[in-house]
């Protein structure tokens, strides 16, 4: 057997669906088309092309982008592996993410895919981003770039390709631009857009080590900022439409004489409750923000204060606002805990 000898013949006639007029040349073979008429076909002027090493395009004229996301998944599929084609039966379905392996699109492609309107389109990105494992031994070529991890994602399916987290593009993304304006206006668009909270965005940047760049840090220190300002106006619209007695807004706890006992975003100060949003800087450990809060709950629940921290996530909606106004007002409600020790409250 020759590597132009067919395997299991079957027709091309069911390839009318855009998606699968993108082949390798295991898959042709499979389709009982020897390597010299794939030769032949793609010769200039010829029907078919090569868009990539091993992966052909089955039709003149330029590859829509759809047809170069596919085509750039089926290049780091193993050559020893035929991804599987759809039957007659199941024309114009969506191919399975999971026939890609591990592999998915992220960068600008990804953010293309979830309709991000920062960067470029489809059809005008020269480069298409394929997220695969360190372990994978494949190079980039032509339009297809490989960026390589050690812990790979979970894929989300997107128009039936898979594709890597909001968050995980975005860093993929940031990583080649220069421009801080730019950067800018892709992590506002994934914050603002609602694709992902300017916390986890902060701690993919983190983990993909980009927050010692200039460009990067301005960005991240103003959607940080924008973050709190919008956690902020909602924690206030779930005071007032849950009809919630008024608290003081934004203030500091102190002991008189000192030590001061912390920061609250909102106060009640005839119900001993304090609500502190969840939002910190780029720079701050995970585990030491945790800490630090135990500490501050327990500092103040030593003194009859009820201390509840609120995520920006946990006040996103309209359900949210509403469960999170429950907790509150439930706070609220054991009103006849007393204060151990007078405290100080300061504007902040």
């Amino acid at each position: 057997m020759t590597s132009n000898t067919p395997l299991s013949p079957r027709p091309l006639h069911h390839l009318s669906d855009v998606r699968h007029r993108v082949m390798t040349i295991r898959q042709l073979r499979e389709h009982g088309i020897a390597g010299s008429v794939v030769g032949e076909r793609c010769r200039p002027g010829g029907p078919w092309q090569q868009l990539l090493p091993g992966v052909f395009l089955l039709h003149a004229g330029p590859a829509t982008g759809e047809e170069r996301l596919h085509a750039a998944l089926l290049y780091t599929v193993p050559r020893t592996q035929v991804p599987r084609q759809p039957g007659p039966q199941e024309r114009g379905r969506e191919q399975s993410a999971d026939a890609y392996g591990q592999a998915m699109i992220t960068g600008p492609a990804a953010l293309a895919l979830y309709r991000f309107t920062s960067v470029p389109s489809l059809l005008s990105l020269e480069h298409i981003d394929v997220l695969l494992p360190r372990t994978r031994r494949l190079r980039s070529a032509g339009f297809v770039r490989l960026v390589r991890t050690s812990a790979v994602p979970g894929p989300r399916p997107v128009t039936g390709l898979p594709v890597a987290p909001v968050a995980r593009a975005v860093a993929d993304t940031v990583a080649r631009l220069e421009d801080a304006r730019a950067v800018g206006q892709v992590l506002s668009e994934a914050v603002r857009g609602g694709h992902c909270e300017a916390t986890t965005l902060v701690r993919e940047l983190s983990r993909a080590r980009l927050l010692t760049r200039p460009q990067v840090v301005d960005a991240v220190e103003a959607l940080l900022a924008e973050g709190r300002s919008l956690a902020e106006d909602r924690l206030y619209a779930m005071v007032r439409e849950h009809a919630l007695p008024a608290p003081l807004w934004n203030v500091d706890l102190w002991l008189p004489g000192g030590p001061c006992l912390g920061a609250a975003d909102a106060y009640w100060p005839d119900h001993g409750v304090v609500v502190e949003l969840d939002v910190h800087g780029p720079h701050r450990d995970e585990a030491a923000v945790w800490s630090e809060a135990a500490l501050k709950r327990e500092r103040l629940e030593r003194l009859g204060i009820a201390y509840l921290r609120l995520t920006p996530r946990g006040l996103r909606d309209a359900a949210a606002l509403a469960q999170q106004a429950t907790v509150v007002r439930t706070a609220l409600a054991a009103a006849d805990r007393e204060l151990t020790a007078y405290v100080v409250v300061l504007p902040r």
